[in-house]
């Protein structure tokens, strides 16, 4: 009971203590508040057992939402002052350009460090639950979706498939809110469907025969 006692006032210690110093950077104590629980809930579905690595998981996926979010923001206002100061289109696109692949290149940085940080706590396995975590599960939402339209897929094109959204999810993982997460996966599928389209198959008529089998199942259920 008292090795509980401390463990509980080690976890409110740092726990303050850790808001204390977000505040002290800036952050809006609401908006921290938020991200704690966001990465919360992605925590609470690795089901780790040690308390002290739960506390410290959330702290570097509400840290990393933090990041992306002062990158994003930042990028942002600089590229609406570029369009208000410069009025050449030419000029204003290769300035809004330079903004987007510098901010580029700062993401990219923070993607590494973060999951180099994730590897120190977590396996391989719990790391991608981390990510569809981050990505309202797209990626296996998806997958079993293309499977169930076009059951006669090969071992090949499946592969495919899920790579392509594998390399959709990294990049979502970074995108600053939810319409740009999906945008990415909406991006992916787009080549997927160029990819099957050209494999042969008819994606209009198996979207409709799909929907069709979808509903005759709810009939069944009823």
């Amino acid at each position: 009971m008292k090795m509980y006692k401390k463990l509980v006032a080690v976890a409110l210690f740092l726990f303050l203590g850790s808001n204390i110093l977000l505040a002290q950077k800036g952050f809006d104590p609401e908006y921290v508040k938020v991200t704690n629980e966001r990465a919360q809930k992605i925590v609470d579905d690795l089901k780790l057992n040690s308390k002290e690595d739960q506390l410290a998981v959330r702290d570097i996926i509400a840290e990393q939402y933090r990041s992306l979010n002062t990158i994003h923001e930042s990028r942002d206002a600089k590229i609406e002052a570029v369009k208000k100061a410069v009025s050449d289109k030419e000029q204003q696109q290769k300035q809004v350009d330079k903004l987007k692949n510098d901010a580029d290149k700062k993401i990219l940085s923070l993607h590494k460090s973060y999951l180099k940080k994730l590897s120190k706590k977590l396996t391989n396995s719990q790391i991608v639950q981390v990510k569809d975590g981050m990505t309202y599960g797209v990626l296996p939402i998806t997958v079993s979706g293309y499977n169930d339209m076009l059951p006669n897929l090969t071992v090949e094109q499946k592969k495919y498939i899920y790579d392509a959204l594998v390399e959709a999810r990294e990049h979502a993982m970074d995108g600053g809110t939810s319409k740009e997460k999906h945008a990415w996966f909406g991006k992916y599928k787009g080549r997927i469907n160029n990819y099957l389209s050209k494999q042969g198959y008819d994606l209009n008529k198996e979207s409709a025969d799909w929907h069709k089998r979808l509903e005759e199942r709810q009939k069944n259920k009823k």
